[in-house]
């Protein structure tokens, strides 16, 4: 094999999928989410961002390495975005690749959904 060249088998990261990473921070629910968010993957982030029973949830989703998103993550973001407020919380987006941004705007999520250029300004608005 020549070198420089990869197989598929040789790739050190799984094509597709979605990573979520759950953590908090000053009682703000933090999303860690690295990957795709596609038709196929949509239920695990639905799941992650589910709030049923859950007062004035603040949720913060971290974007930085959610490297595609089409219009079922769209639905997801905006249907967390719906049942948060409706229990008195808040849902922010933080860091999208500049893909991502795209997608958002392109559908108008980030004038529905607050969207900050980085973690650390999400946590703190």
């Amino acid at each position: 094999m020549a070198e420089g060249r990869m197989t598929d088998t040789e790739r050190t990261e799984p094509v597709g999928g979605l990573s979520v990473v759950a953590t908090a921070t000053d009682g703000i629910r933090v999303l860690t989410l690295a990957g795709e968010i596609d038709h196929e993957t949509s239920d695990q982030l639905r799941r992650a961002l589910d709030v049923a029973g859950t007062d004035g949830p603040r949720i913060v989703l971290d974007m930085g390495r959610v490297t595609f998103m089409d219009s079922s993550g769209i639905n997801v973001l905006i249907a967390a975005y719906q049942a948060v407020t409706a229990a008195d919380g808040w849902l922010r987006l933080a860091a999208p690749t500049d893909s991502v941004a795209r997608v958002l705007q392109l559908v108008g999520v980030d004038d529905l959904i607050e969207c900050h250029p980085t973690l650390a300004e999400a946590l703190a608005a």
